[in-house]
């Protein structure tokens, strides 16, 4: 009843978001808490189960902690939950440096005392002054972006809390404990009406090509991420980029160590439309969600992750238009790059069609191994005995705890 409750503002949802949403639903009214990770591509509609996970803890008189990697994706979400519960009696609010340290000790109060609701936050979330009255749901969002620590520690705020972890691209630790059901694992593989696939390209850097790709996209009045995850040359480059484009083109920066109120005005004139090509570090790679945006240039693609690749691609393409994914690689370094960047980027190129980010994830468990279930490496072989036979014991151990009915009771 409380999730049909919000059913009114979204009536396209897809079948997986349907049935992802029962699943949490059935886990946040078992006795045993919750710890689910969601995984479904970027832009098929992770958040909107979250939200609804969200409103229903509320509606239980619990609080919600809504953990985010960036101040601009806790901005992002902090106004759509706004929007869509506007016409409840739900207190949301943001703890992250785009606030004063007295609205941040305002809200600390609040979260105290009880009067806070839904708090989206940052890492600020999880320093010792924060404090809840009554958490019942922690949210993970992106949670590759987050350490093993961050993420217990937030577990250790209360032994009865739900846990629900969105991600599109699962590190390899946390996906192969899914994989061995080691932790209650839910998909969303219905892409949303209209969406068409990326175009990816690995490319060697050229900047006639860059010129070009810019240009096509302004034509059609769009607009431009350029990504170059360097900030003492990040000026130089957006002047180098400039000179090329016409007259009138609104080229800006933005990187985390701007002042806020900056960087918060000039996100705001980027999904406004009042700027073209935006420069930018990978600030941008969580999240965030600008329609009119579909065409993408990451610099030094070799220097990133498999999966901080997918996000950044995901940040184009979220509506009904052709998309554009251009991953650049120095011409001199392209025959010398080193066999696990030369993987990743091949992965990155070949696993471009919709709904890609399972097989994304499942490629960099291959790469990267599934590290130490039982520690905190997110990554790594199991070296003692062998990964194979270490995966099978695994298995056979969690198999056997669930029949015995302990693990049920213990594993969160």
């Amino acid at each position: 009843m409380l999730f049909r409750s919000l059913k009114l503002y979204l009536n396209l949802e897809t079948p997986d978001q349907i049935k992802t949403t029962s699943e949490v639903k059935l886990d946040m009214e078992s006795p045993k808490p919750m710890d689910r990770l969601l995984c479904g591509d970027v832009g098929y509609g992770k958040t909107e189960v979250a939200m609804r996970a969200a409103f229903k803890a509320v509606m239980d008189n619990k609080q919600v902690a809504y953990l985010v990697p960036t101040t601009i994706l806790a901005e992002q979400h902090y106004q759509n939950f706004n929007a869509r519960l506007a016409n409840f009696p739900v207190n949301v609010q943001m703890l992250s440096r785009f606030k004063t340290k007295r609205q941040q000790d305002e809200i600390i109060k609040n979260l105290h005392q009880g009067s806070v609701d839904i708090v989206i936050g940052t890492h600020r979330l999880l320093s010792p002054d924060v404090r809840f009255k009554d958490l019942g749901l922690v949210i993970v969002d992106e949670e590759q972006r987050f350490g093993v620590k961050a993420k217990e520690q937030l577990k250790k705020l209360k032994n009865t809390i739900d846990i629900l972890v969105l991600t599109a691209t699962p590190i390899p630790r946390t996906l192969y404990m899914s994989l061995m059901g080691a932790k209650d694992f839910s998909v969303i593989n219905t892409s949303p009406q209209n969406r068409l696939p990326i175009k990816t390209v690995v490319v060697e850097y050229d900047a006639d090509l860059v010129t070009q790709a810019i240009k096509r996209e302004l034509a059609r009045q769009g607009q431009v991420f350029f990504l170059h995850n360097r900030i003492l040359d990040l000026e130089k480059i957006k002047d180098k980029i400039a000179r090329n484009l016409p007259a009138g083109a609104r080229i800006m920066i933005a990187h985390g160590q701007m002042p806020a109120k900056l960087l918060e005005q000039i996100m705001s004139d980027f999904i406004a439309g009042k700027i073209d090509v935006l420069v930018s570090t990978t600030i941008i790679e969580s999240g965030i969600d600008i329609p009119n945006a579909n065409t993408i240039i990451v610099n030094n693609a070799q220097m990133f992750g498999l999966s901080d690749l997918h996000q950044l691609r995901g940040r184009v393409g979220r509506f009904n238009r052709a998309a554009y994914a251009y991953f650049l690689v120095p011409g001199n370094q392209r025959a010398v790059l080193e066999i696990d960047a030369k993987k990743r980027l091949q992965a990155i190129q070949e696993h471009s069609d919709l709904g890609a980010g399972f097989n994304i994830a499942m490629e960099d468990l291959e790469i990267r191994g599934a590290g130490n279930l039982l520690g905190q490496e997110q990554h790594g072989f199991i070296t003692a005995v062998g990964f194979d036979l270490y995966c099978r014991l695994l298995k056979e151990a969690i198999t056997n705890f669930k029949k015995a009915g302990v693990f049920d009771e213990k594993h969160n």
